[in-house]
């Protein structure tokens, strides 16, 4: 049985219920399942103040489970970043650790990865995705299904559905990413992997961010140069945003279509993460993959790439 801890480096967890939830379902998963014992700490719209969630993250690395899965992200990581223990943090992953959660914990990923050249799991959150009542949605099945593949070892691919154009794609490189602001907060920092990122796979994702924001951050990575110096870039969901009348028609099919005109990097649109209820899938930070696209089908594969 696969040991996995629940710990909350970044924002508060607002109710216990559906973290106990999550410890049901995960449990029922074949898990051994752990809680932090600070997973539950407030402090303002922390979970915990700054001395109790980076003690809380070096914890877990100590103890090196299977699978450290954050409850939550929200917002708290940045203020840790300067004081992690990246040598700890990487030991943990030699001895079996999968770090795993997407939102704020991109920042914990790619800071990893930038340090220490170690690979984590862009994936589920506990409360988002195993702590949702069913009343409210529940869980998805291949989300969990996918989850459960990765923490074993066995998920070396996913397929997803994108848009028609870009058949004949077929690039290398390694896979990197997450939640765009968190990315773009990284940059022309020392946690931002500057070297292991050149010729990559860059996915992005982000939530309730309008779609010139979008742009924005897009831009501010392309006038970086770090857009051009990619294989490939891959769009996830950029949902929960509210139009203004000032749009005129104006939405993320401009954005796309601005930023095919600047880069010459495909953008691949479709990959099936973000901040949704539905399917997302678990992607290994760092890990060398290969993108194919056929027709309107794109794979994408880390196992022999």
């Amino acid at each position: 049985m696969s040991t996995l801890t629940l710990f909350s480096p970044s924002g508060a967890v607002a109710r216990a219920a559906p973290l106990r939830l999550a410890v049901k379902r995960l449990t029922a998963l074949g898990f051994d399942v752990h809680v932090d014992e600070a997973a539950l700490a407030r402090h303002q719209r922390f979970a915990g103040d700054d001395d109790t969630r980076l003690a809380a993250v070096h914890r877990v690395a100590r103890a090196a489970p299977r699978v450290a899965l954050a409850t939550r992200g929200g917002y708290g990581l940045s203020r840790l970043l300067d004081r992690l223990d990246w040598a700890l943090l990487a030991r943990s992953v030699e001895r079996g650790t999968r770090w795993v959660g997407y939102s704020d914990l991109t920042a914990l990923l790619l800071a990893l990865w930038a340090h220490q050249g170690v690979s984590g799991w862009a994936g589920p959150l506990a409360i988002d995705d195993f702590g949702r009542r069913d009343a409210e949605g529940g869980t998805d099945e291949v989300t969990v299904g996918a989850f459960v593949e990765a923490m074993a070892g066995e998920l070396e691919a996913i397929g997803f559905r994108t848009e028609a154009g870009l058949d004949g794609v077929d690039v290398r490189g390694p896979l990197w990413g997450g939640n765009l602001t968190m990315v773009v907060s990284l940059l022309g920092t020392r946690h931002w992997p500057a070297r292991r990122a050149r010729g990559g796979l860059l996915f992005l994702e982000d939530v309730a961010e309008h779609p010139y924001r979008i742009e924005r951050m897009l831009l501010q990575l392309h006038h970086a140069g770090v857009l051009d110096a990619q294989r490939a870039v891959l769009l996830g969901d950029f949902g929960g945003w509210e139009p203004s009348p000032l749009d005129r028609g104006y939405g993320l099919r401009d954005v796309v279509a601005h930023l095919r005109r600047v880069t010459r990097t495909p953008i691949v649109t479709g990959l099936p993460i973000g901040h949704v209820p539905r399917t997302k899938l678990p992607l290994p930070v760092g890990r060398r993959a290969q993108l194919v696209v056929d027709r309107r089908t794109a794979w994408l594969a880390w196992g022999h790439a």
